[in-house]
């Protein structure tokens, strides 16, 4: 479990499946290309290398304790899981689907979170049988869960393939610079043409999209979490032009930047409902959910 404001709390990707509860506050979450709102006890599990972000709607300044509750869990695992018996092959499709990132809905969902804090509280082997019943009960109804992102990366293998972890890390790591695709393509050790072919065959977008993306994002948690004027954003995150900002912002987020602090700002007031009271009453007390991980 982790708060929120949280270094680790940015656009990321990992080799790992990653399950991830949100606990409390309400915001945006982006997944792959995906980008939609989310509320109290969102469960979404994400397959290797998705990148994936949740910014919360809070007053700037504010911090948020044990926002988020999570589980990752390696491919060889997964693969270990699915392959040990017949009947256990039919989590398989759930697998398969989280290399889009999805989210669960209904008794699903509330059953995926009591099972969750169920392993935060949970030691030894108990644990193990509680993951096991985590994902078969996640992987029983189709029906109950939705697919968010349109595209997957090629490469949901534990390791990228060195060409890609390093243009995405850089982009990652240098959104706000002035990224040339020639450079870019370097430092992988391909020339231009190539690379674009070879990104845009992995990710499922164009190296500019990607790039776009990730300005886009960042400048999502600095609407939220700062009083910065949005010129300053604008080009904190990157671009060089206020008027493409707005528009790529308005073409990727469905609403200007201004929207989309006034939004999150009025949000960030908004009293709370408690998600974990049918979680408790399910398991006899708080201890579960309360427990650090």
């Amino acid at each position: 479990m982790h708060g929120y404001p949280f270094f680790k709390a940015k656009w990321h990707y990992h080799p790992e499946y990653e399950l991830h509860l949100t606990r409390t506050t309400s915001g945006v979450m982006m997944v792959g290309d995906h980008i939609g709102e989310f509320a109290p006890g969102c469960l979404v599990l994400t397959g290797p290398n998705v990148p994936h972000n949740w910014v919360s709607d809070i007053e700037p300044g504010k911090t948020i304790r044990n926002r988020d509750m999570l589980i990752q869990f390696s491919r060889e695992w997964a693969d270990r899981v699915t392959g040990f018996c017949p009947e256990l092959g039919t989590i398989r499709p759930l697998y398969d689907d989280a290399v889009y990132g999805v989210e669960f809905r209904g008794a699903t969902a509330l059953a995926g979170q009591r099972l969750l804090a169920q392993i935060g509280a949970a030691q030894g082997a108990e644990r193990v049988v509680l993951f096991l019943q985590l994902m078969i009960t996640l992987a029983r109804d189709p029906g109950d869960r939705r697919r968010l992102s349109r595209l997957a990366p090629t490469s949901t293998q534990a390791e990228l393939p060195p060409e890609l972890d390093v243009a995405m890390r850089y982009v990652l790591d240098h959104y706000s610079d002035d990224i040339d695709l020639p450079f870019v393509a370097r430092l992988c050790g391909l020339e231009p043409q190539a690379f674009s072919r070879f990104f845009k065959r992995q990710t499922g977008h164009t190296f500019a999209r990607y790039v776009i993306l990730a300005r886009i994002y960042a400048a999502c948690s600095l609407l939220t979490q700062t009083y910065r004027p949005i010129t300053d954003i604008c080009f904190e995150v990157g671009f060089n032009n206020v008027a493409n900002f707005n528009r790529q912002f308005f073409k990727i987020c469905g609403r200007t930047p201004s929207d989309y602090r006034r939004n999150a700002h009025k949000i960030g007031t908004e009293a709370r409902a408690d998600p974990f009271r049918e979680i408790r009453a399910w398991s006899g007390g708080a201890r579960a959910v309360g427990e650090k991980v």
